[in-house]
Parts: structure tokens; sequence; C-alpha cells
């Protein structure tokens, strides 16, 4: 149901990303070719040789410690022009690696941040709506931590931030971290929560 929400609530900020995405020449690229990040696609054998600290190698090791993959990704099925309906399922796979930009686990908290920093950066309505009521489901001392530091954080970055679309991170996956994000002009999160993963059930919380 959320998924379905996402995709008749959208159409007008989907049509403002895909101009976005037109206007950025690897935005454009990814338009052209419409790359799937799905198991099938990814070098699982070359991602976990690859160094501590690149894209391809953290990307993974979120996937592991979450168990989550890619292809619980459900396809878009309700948006009628096909290059909108891409730059959909492209904002769903993508979720998992803004997950491993900005460094949140996928409990609650890590989720909600994630959320804020979609809100602000794409204005979807599904993001603007689950950044509004997914605090709602947050621990008081959580409720503070993001209202004071981990919130602020999400939304500066989020809104200031390249477009996260238009990154072909396919073609990234040897690039750090820490480059990635000065390219994109994310700054690291003010707290880590990452700790937290070890801790917890490692449900993912998709919204």
């Amino acid at each position: 149901m959320v998924a379905v929400l996402g995709e008749t609530t959208g159409h007008q900020t989907l049509i403002k990303l895909r101009d976005r995405m037109r206007n950025d020449p690897e935005g454009s690229t990814i338009l052209l070719e419409r790359p799937r990040i799905r198991l099938s696609t990814l070098d699982l054998s070359n991602m976990s040789a690859l160094p501590d600290g690149t894209l391809g190698r953290e990307y993974l090791r979120f996937l592991e410690e979450n168990r989550v993959t890619p292809d619980t990704r459900a396809e878009v099925k309700f948006v009628d022009n096909e290059e909108l309906a891409y730059v959909m399922q492209r904002y769903r796979e993508v979720h998992d690696l803004l997950h491993t930009l900005l460094g949140m686990p996928t409990n609650m908290l890590g989720e909600v941040a994630v959320k804020w920093f979609e809100a602000a950066q794409t204005g979807l309505p599904m993001c603007i709506l689950g950044a509004a009521l997914g605090p709602l489901r947050l621990s008081v001392s959580r409720l503070q931590l993001l209202g004071q530091s981990l919130g602020l954080w999400a939304l500066r970055n989020g809104g200031r931030a390249r477009c996260v679309l238009s990154i072909y991170y396919e073609r990234r996956w040897e690039q750090t971290l820490d480059e990635l994000r000065h390219e994109l002009n994310i700054e690291e999160p003010p707290v880590s929560l990452i700790a937290s993963i070890k801790n917890s059930s490692s449900k993912s919380y998709y919204f």
C-alpha cells in the first residue's frame, strides 16, 4: 500500500525529478541506459574484494548485516509514463545506497533519518508522509536525538545535496564513501547509529 501511495501521489514530483536527471550529464545517461540495481546485476565477488570504505564494499556490508536485498523492491505498476516509472523504480533501488552513504542502519531511527533526507531531496509526497509519521514510532530519547541533531542534519543535507538519482552508482563501486559524500555535498552524520545494528533485530522498516 505504501508503494501504491507513492506511485499515485507523486506524478508532478516525478516530472521534476526526471527533469533534474535530464539536466545532469550522469543523470541523463542513467535515463538513457536505465540500469537496475538487482542481485542479478551486482558482481558480488568483485564487490566483496574491494577495500573497506569503498562504496561497493560498504553497500554489500550493509546488505549482509541487515539481511536485506535490492530484489525486495516492488516493481512500479501505477505510473503510466515509462520514463517516470523508471525514475520511481530508481528511487526505490537507490534507497539502500542512501542508507550506506548516510551511515544509517535499518532501525526505526535510521529509517526516519533517511526519510527526512529523501523528503528534502525529492519532495515525493510519500517521503514527506513517512517523514511526518515515522517519528510517532520513536522512543522519547530517540525522538530527542532526531529533533536536536539528526533530523536537522538530514533535512539540511537532503536539501543541498546533488540529486542522488543522478549518480551512476554501478560505475562507482571503487570510489570511497568519503569521496562520494564530498562530491554530493553530504556531511557525515552528527552521531553514529551503525553500532546499533548489532544490538537490534536487523529488521528493515521500509517506507
